[in-house]
């Protein structure tokens, strides 16, 4: 993988440090602009159909048009991972509705969408975050009402990533109203009694990519998947706690604010997951990502 990585800005591709914008571009000045992040293994898009048509989704309930299609997309993404050298990577991709000479909340007819996307190293998770999990932390979710949206305006995620860090936790799991939605920048899935508990897509979480894995796995490997509220005791009382995530796979907490989560080890049912999970990975490799 090269230290600097290769982009792709508006149909060109340059070293990533060579990118220009302009800093009237609607993502720079309003968030206004949404994005995926696609893991890469052995040089394959992983789930790339599921992150296009997420990202295509986010762009309807912006009112864009997707400015590419599924293959125009494709071709980028393994343009890019092929400029970057293979191998497993991660690839970032933005859309924002473009820029104007001014500054404007409600934006103008004919704006030309700046498309960015670069592929870089995809870091591997130290064994001791499957061997021993993670912490987490719970906040108050103060986020906005359009969570499903994968926008870039993600200052309240960053402010409760940063609480975690802080408290030398991974995470931080978002609570509203006495119930679990989801975590910083994951999808949380609580385990109580062998049942997968995960709260129902909606206005007020990102419908994941992974999580779609996840319930996929658990049907092949007998495990019950339930999409229903969650509420803060259930959370504190889960047995196992999942987070779900495109570039880490799935990591089990072990710990909830300063408390063992279940044993305090991540549980038979994590690692059952976590094997079907790498197993998956390696049935997909050399099949199209599309």
């Amino acid at each position: 993988m090269a230290p600097l990585p290769i982009c792709y800005l508006n149909g060109e591709y340059s070293p990533l440090r060579d990118a220009r914008v302009s800093p009237l571009d609607r993502a720079f000045l309003f968030g206004d602009a949404v994005y995926e992040v696609i893991p890469v293994y052995g040089a394959r898009p992983f789930r790339l159909r599921a992150h296009l048509d997420r990202l295509d989704r986010s762009l309807t309930e912006i009112r864009m048009a997707p400015p590419l299609t599924h293959e125009a997309w494709r071709d980028v993404c393994e343009e890019l991972v092929r400029r970057n050298g293979g191998g497993d990577q991660y690839l970032y991709l933005q859309v924002s509705r473009g820029g104007e000479f001014g500054r404007n909340h409600a934006w103008p007819d004919g704006l030309t969408p700046t498309l960015f996307a670069y592929g870089n190293a995809l870091e591997q998770p130290a064994p001791a975050l499957f061997e021993e999990g993670v912490a987490a932390i719970t906040v108050p979710d103060t986020r906005w009402a359009r969570r499903d949206i994968k926008s870039t305006a993600l200052l309240a995620n960053v402010l409760a990533k940063k609480r975690a860090t802080e408290a030398g936790a991974f995470e931080s799991i978002f609570l509203e109203n006495g119930e679990l939605t989801e975590g910083s920048s994951t999808t949380v899935h609580v385990i109580t009694r062998g049942i997968v508990h995960t709260p129902p897509n909606g206005p007020r979480i990102l419908p994941g990519t992974t999580r779609s894995v996840i319930e996929e796995l658990a049907a092949r490997t007998g495990l019950a998947v339930r999409s229903e509220r969650v509420t803060e005791a259930e959370l504190r009382a889960a047995d196992e706690i999942w987070l779900a995530f495109s570039t880490r796979g799935l990591l089990p907490v072990t710990s909830l604010d300063g408390r063992p989560v279940g044993s305090g080890r991540p549980g038979a049912l994590f690692r059952r997951m976590h094997r079907a999970f790498l197993d998956h990975i390696a049935e997909l490799a050399g099949t199209p990502a599309l």
